[in-house]
């Protein structure tokens, strides 16, 4: 097998700061060396991209410590294979849970199942014991290539390492033999299981389905409710399954009932499975009311309502509905590339639209702004009627809008009327437009009422928008119970710790802003360092706080301190633009990162000696584009 590190990229970044942990280590003593090997995996456990993972990796190689599975883990979880196999095959004498952790990646992250099996028979040459957190993996490889000879001799193995009664184990082997065609074994190792829990029924009723036995499906159900289990997501999707196949449109409507009752997310997953029942059992209204409901859609439940169409001869609806998603995809792709202009002309010229189109071209405006577009347009919708009603993403659009445009009042009024005029229950992506939409506006306590409101708990991208809003009011209260959260979902996010340190010490409240920098300091975490990408002519340029490795920083710092002291004296800045920052303080180059990327973006123009217009900078509020001009 080849073996290749990805080539390196143009852009080049600063290294990692490791302050004094890195210089106690220079003693040599034992107990510096575990604090900075400490520090180190705290570092690894945060590393978001291969990029950062690999500046860890090279201080653990510079002060030798060796954690080469830790590394692997990681490498797994951001799916590199190329580095993962380079890291594996230069470590001296890998153990069981590198082999363990290489084959678990193989089959789960990269589907690489014939390599799976290599890794296994070179664990097994190196001396290595195959156990239980081996053979799963191992089995569902078996399964997918399907290799049936290799399934049986880990099945052998497994008997006589007295695996088989490892539940993992037993409910890969299920899938092993029904996956390669052999039920009968399926069945066997299913009624040897004397303590059968939900996964034991789901992977042979899975296996029965997906095999066409759709009978024996549907009967190991009902068995498996007199057993007084209840069904899963995954229970249900393989009983739909074999709905389909018997065209049970009884039981398949039973079916989509408790999918109602037990409130199963209508995802791809289950809402594509209930619109493939509907149209192998010739319910095409049945099949179109899912597909309507359904808050997101993609290519597969696309394709099964396309397809219900087919199979049922309405040849037209089904070339209709295709030409639908080719033209929703178009105005979502030009939406994402910021062409407007081309997004509104698709959807002028669809001959009919569904709310699906009216909701990609809502949400389209929206995003770039265009609030009372959108807004205009969610009337128009509502105004022409017929069979098209907004749903929620068409509400998450118009909130949106208002968020975009600040209108506080509007956004209350819409969010009301969901339930009032439209019957629709709002979800926690509602709380979290009107969370942003009021935090914006500065109504930091009406903002947290919607917090406590929310029917799900908050995520970290609403909680930070409401944590820097309650720092730049200057809103203790409100940014504690914030941070308390915030803090809770992401304990190694360094900006959490830092904002709430600054809304202390605005608030005079010295020692609980100490005690957030020394709590960060405890847990081992560090601050990322601000940085700002600028594209000129096609080219990214990348900037670290207090990094010289650009091929222009001389030019760059020589011109930087004159640019931006000018800057802030020429105009005392206080605009309404996302992209800018509050009114910039005096103290030339600690001012906030967004003037940095503005000189940087003068500054690289000239040293680039390209021409340029002030008004192709990424902002276009008129006091910059006044002063830039």
């Amino acid at each position: 097998m080849l073996l290749k590190s990805k080539p390196p990229m143009f852009i080049v970044s600063r290294s990692l700061a490791f302050d004094t942990a890195t210089h106690s280590y220079a003693d040599g003593s034992d107990n510096s060396k575990q604090l900075l090997t400490h520090k180190l995996l705290s570092l690894l456990k945060q590393c978001s991209s291969s990029k950062s993972l690999k500046q860890v990796h090279s201080q653990m190689l510079i002060n030798s410590i060796e954690k080469p599975n830790f590394l692997l883990s990681k490498l797994v979880d951001l799916k590199d294979f190329a580095y993962a196999s380079l890291l594996f095959s230069q470590t001296p004498e890998p153990n069981d849970f590198s082999y363990n952790v290489m084959i678990h990646g193989l089959t789960n992250t990269w589907h690489n199942f014939s390599l799976t099996l290599e890794f296994y028979f070179q664990m097994k040459l190196s001396g290595k014991k195959p156990n239980n957190f081996t053979y799963p993996f191992l089995l569902i490889s078996c399964a997918n290539l399907p290799s049936l000879d290799q399934g049986r001799r880990a099945h052998s193995l497994i008997f006589k390492s007295a695996l088989d009664f490892d539940c993992h184990t037993r409910h890969s082997l299920i899938t092993m033999y029904a996956r390669c065609g052999e039920l009968g074994d399926a069945r066997k190792v299913f009624d040897e299981i004397t303590d059968r829990d939900l996964v034991s029924w789901n992977s042979m009723i899975s296996g029965y389905s997906k095999m066409g036995f759709a009978a024996d499906a549907v009967n190991l159900y009902r068995r498996m409710r007199l057993a007084g289990f209840e069904p899963d997501e995954m229970t249900l999707v393989s009983v739909l399954g074999a709905c389909g196949d018997l065209g049970d449109l009884s039981l398949g409507r039973w079916v989509e009932g408790l999918v109602e009752e037990q409130k199963v997310e209508l995802n791809s997953f289950v809402g594509s499975s209930l619109i493939d029942m509907y149209g192998k059992c010739g319910d095409l209204d049945s099949a179109k009311k899912v597909f309507n409901k359904m808050p997101k859609k993609d290519i597969v439940t696309w394709n099964a309502m396309i397809t219900g169409y087919a199979q049922n001869g309405a040849s037209d609806e089904a070339i209709m509905l295709f030409n639908y998603m080719k033209a929703v995809g178009l105005i979502d792709m030009y939406a994402k590339c910021g062409s407007l202009d081309h997004a509104r002309r698709i959807f002028g010229e669809m001959p009919r639209k569904n709310v699906v189109s009216w909701n990609a071209m809502i949400s389209a405006l929206a995003v770039h702004g265009q609030a009372l577009e959108a807004i205009s347009l969610f009337k128009r919708m509502v105004e022409e009627g017929g069979d098209v009603h907004a749903n929620d993403i068409t509400f998450v659009g118009v909130l949106s809008a208002c968020v975009h445009a600040g209108l506080v009042d509007e956004g209350r009024r819409w969010f009301q009327m969901m339930g009032l005029s439209f019957g629709l229950v709002p979800k926690i992506e509602h709380y979290s437009c009107m969370v942003d939409l009021l935090a914006r506006a500065g109504y930091l306590n009406e903002a947290w009422e919607f917090i406590e409101k929310m029917p799900e708990k908050p995520d970290a991208v609403v909680l930070g928008a409401l944590l820097a809003a309650c720092r730049n009011l200057g809103n203790a209260e409100v940014g504690e119970r914030v941070m308390l959260l915030l803090l809770e979902l992401e304990p190694l996010n360094s900006g959490n710790y830092i904002i709430s340190s600054k809304i202390y010490a605005n608030s005079n409240r010295w020692n609980d802003s100490a005690r957030m920098r020394g709590l960060m300091r405890e847990r081992g975490v560090t601050k990322t360092p601000g940085c700002s990408w600028i594209e000129i002519a096609n080219k990214v340029h990348e900037f670290h706080a207090g990094e010289g490795l650009h091929l222009n920083s001389r030019e760059i710092h020589h011109h930087q301190s004159g640019w931006l002291n000018r800057l802030i004296t020429k105009w005392k800045v206080k605009c309404h633009c996302n992209k800018m920052p509050p009114p910039l303080e005096e103290g030339g180059l600690t001012s906030r990162i967004t003037a940095h990327e503005i000189v940087l973006y003068i500054i690289l123009k000239s040293c680039l000696t390209i021409s340029w217009n002030p008004s192709s900078f990424p902002c276009h509020c008129s006091p910059w584009s006044r002063w830039l001009q």
